[in-house]
């Protein structure tokens, strides 16, 4: 069973509130027939939108094939954070790769902010940019955590945008019983994802690259000239960029065995009016310190944008939003009852080690997924990185390819139940909080 095809309908984006609030693109043709390109990308998310862009913008022949509309998968469909730094914290990376190589991941993190932030500005996209992610804690054990970690980010990484927010000014930002402090960083930022993607198709296109939408790849003969295989067509490229994340299926073992799918959910309720005051009292975005983390903001007709719940399988579940409505609950208790107006899922990919999986798979091809939740900044700088490192080195594509990933134990078998077991061993601990 193919993930590209088992919730959602051909062609569609999913009934989000995102898609419910943006203009979507005049549709980019299939393609038909056979076509040359310097370098052909499989994938139409952040990572294939930017990479297009920044290859056609340095003058590159781009094609670029996505199996239903760009933006529809992950980029499209997400929380809408973007954050500071990488998904796993420094203090972890240090231990995992050193502090000079800690450091540098720290900087491309900062990075990719900027990019995003400068491809906002540039190319214009409406995709409503505030700034603030606060980090919540439920446990006193948490918010020593997250206390200890910006006082790290400010003596050891000259870190100033993030602030300690002790019980009393965390519910001040944030009024839910179940939080009793955290961190705020003004660094970090949200946004509308759709809309960003959107942008960045919209600006890959103006810059040259060919975007060819309803274009589903099943078949790469790989070679010095590589051939790849749609329904109704064929591209024949200098350079390959798999860029599918979650939804890239078998076309790559090597990024099979390393990159696991996995879905998460998300849903809107109707606009909260004066009572939004009650979740959020400032226009910032939060995420929990829970291992299955929960994810939220207020959208800019104040409704709640609230993720959380995750599943392992091929499909949905039949209810979305009973599902999120759980943990909303227990966060915001007068909520409990609220209508939801918007409820939907989607696919994303996490690796082992919860960082990136950037990785030159044979000479001519490369591959970048696997952001484990920090996709906004991570994917987009990404696309960067692999449009760099089709033209020659690029120090970026190389602090992430030097992360070592080892493949999901269990091969393609028994991956998904040995993570489901594991998973559920911490979403357990959570609600005992442990």
């Amino acid at each position: 069973m193919n993930l590209l095809f088992s919730n959602d309908t051909r062609g569609a984006y999913p009934q989000s509130w995102y898609a419910a609030t943006t203009e979507p693109l005049a549709p980019f043709a299939p393609l038909q027939g056979e076509t040359r390109a310097d370098v052909c990308i499989v994938g139409g998310g952040y990572t294939g939108l930017s990479a297009a862009l920044h290859l056609a913008e340095q003058g590159a022949d781009v094609v670029l094939l996505e199996a239903h509309r760009v933006g529809f998968g992950a980029s499209g469909r997400n929380g809408g954070q973007l954050g500071s730094g990488q998904r796993q914290d420094q203090i972890t990376l240090e231990k995992m790769v050193g502090e000079e190589a800690a450091h540098l991941l720290w900087d491309l993190g900062e990075d990719a902010k900027a990019l995003v932030r400068d491809l906002i500005t540039k190319h214009r996209i409406d995709c409503h940019l505030k700034d603030g992610i606060a980090w919540a804690g439920s446990t006193q054990s948490d918010v020593r955590d997250l206390h200890a970690y910006a006082e790290h980010l400010q003596t050891r990484y000259g870190y100033d945008q993030i602030a300690a927010l002790d019980r009393d000014a965390f519910r001040a930002l944030c009024p839910s019983p179940d939080y009793i402090g955290g961190t705020l960083d003004m660094g970090a930022a949200h946004l509308h994802p759709l809309r960003l993607a959107l942008g960045l198709a919209d600006a890959a296109s103006r810059a040259g690259a060919r975007l060819h939408e309803r274009s589903h790849v099943h078949d790469i003969r790989h070679g010095s000239k590589i051939t790849i295989r749609t329904d109704a067509g064929h591209v024949i490229a200098d350079q390959l960029i798999l860029a599918g994340n979650g939804y890239l299926g078998g076309l790559d073992r090597q990024v099979t065995a390393r990159v696991m799918p996995i879905n998460n959910y998300v849903i809107a309720t109707e606009p909260l009016g004066d009572d939004a005051a009650k979740v959020l009292t400032r226009d910032v975005a939060v995420a929990d310190s829970r291992f299955v983390v929960n994810y939220f903001r207020l959208s800019h007709d104040k409704r709640l944008i609230f993720g959380g719940g995750e599943t392992y399988g091929y499909r949905f579940p039949s209810d979305i939003a009973a599902l999120v409505r759980k943990p909303m609950s227990v966060i915001f208790p007068h909520l409990r009852d609220v209508k939801i107006d918007h409820a939907w899922g989607g696919t994303l990919a996490i690796t082992i080690r919860r960082m990136p999986y950037l990785a030159h798979l044979r000479g001519n091809v490369l591959s970048a997924s696997g952001y484990s939740g920090h996709g906004v900044g991570n994917a987009i700088q990404a696309g960067k990185l692999l449009a760099e490192a089709t033209r020659g080195p690029s120090e970026g594509f190389a602090a992430f390819n030097t992360i070592p990933h080892t493949p999901f134990p269990g091969g393609g078998l028994f991956r998904t139940p040995i993570l489901k077991l594991a998973m559920s061993w911490y979403a357990m601990r959570d609600r005992l909080g442990v």
